[in-house]
């Protein structure tokens, strides 16, 4: 199996190797990268792509890994057998089966995604060494050693809230998706966008990368924000001329709420709008 991109997705050369260097490794592919970069998507696309399951696992900061494999649902086994329910006979009808167990009893390959994996604690990814390096795990519960059908496409993904351990970190292959440049960034557009009309791109670029260039900006727009402006751009038929500026650093944008997400930053563009004014 290869992945050579998806007319979905725009995935640079060195992406698309990244992916196929994991898949024929075996190991999970570690992503990091500014979030809105498609890292998320990418497991997505890879799945549609090759034409196998995609089995998701969005981890968040309550997250454990054996929640992964199975959980053992004592609650509802004591509240049967008080109600005299002959299933407490088999403790198996109490087993949930997590993300992993589903992945690796599944009868075809798979495309497996733990989501933002720094989400968790920090003992999360060590709690997962075995069971993602031996595809393989046991239920102390029904003395049953579950095993991995076939080796699924593991991909992780990290904001890089949390260092990840070294140990975690030996057993994957890694990539970081760089933010697109203005070339990469067209071709993303035009996926979204195929109609989009020359003049207004050129200047919403111009816009968008200069906003990204302004030092002490909190939080940089990304990727999923340009696309969400120029969702709006069209739906307000705002034209490329109110784009255009002699400072764009020191002018708000129209609709600038799509691109800048915190107050710190907006109330900076409205001193510099002022001053620019003045």
């Amino acid at each position: 199996m290869r992945f050579n991109g998806s007319s979905n997705y725009v995935a640079t050369e060195d992406l698309t190797l990244a992916v196929n260097a994991a898949i024929t490794l075996g190991r999970p592919l570690l992503i990091k990268g500014e979030p809105g970069t498609g890292k998320t998507r990418l497991a997505e696309e890879v799945a549609a792509a090759l034409g196998l399951p995609l089995l998701e696992w969005h981890i968040k900061s309550t997250t454990k890994a054996q929640q992964g494999l199975y959980e053992y649902d004592a609650v509802s086994r004591l509240r049967d057998s008080q109600l005299g329910d002959p299933r407490v006979q088999d403790i198996s009808n109490y087993i949930v089966k997590g993300t992993l167990w589903q992945a690796f009893e599944s009868d075809t390959p798979v495309v497996l995604l733990i989501d933002e994996i720094d989400k968790a604690d920090i003992e999360f990814p060590n709690d997962l060494l075995r069971e993602l390096d031996r595809m393989e795990f046991y239920v102390y519960e029904t003395r049953q050693l579950v095993r991995a059908k076939h080796r699924p496409i593991v991909f992780i993904t990290s904001n890089n809230e949390k260092e990840l351990p070294d140990a975690f970190l030996r057993r994957c292959f890694f990539h970081y998706i760089r933010f697109p440049d203005r070339e990469t960034m067209e071709k993303i557009v035009a996926v979204h966008f195929p109609d989009l009309k020359k003049n207004l791109l050129r200047e919403a670029l111009d816009v968008f990368f200069e906003l990204r260039e302004i030092p002490g900006l909190k939080k940089k727009p990304s990727t999923s924000e340009l696309l969400d402006w120029l969702k709006l751009l069209l739906a307000e038929d705002i034209p490329p001329e109110a784009l255009r500026a002699k400072d764009r650093g020191k002018l708000i944008p129209p609709l600038y709420g799509a691109l800048l997400k915190n107050e710190q930053d907006i109330h900076m563009f409205e001193r510099l709008a002022f001053m620019s004014r003045r």
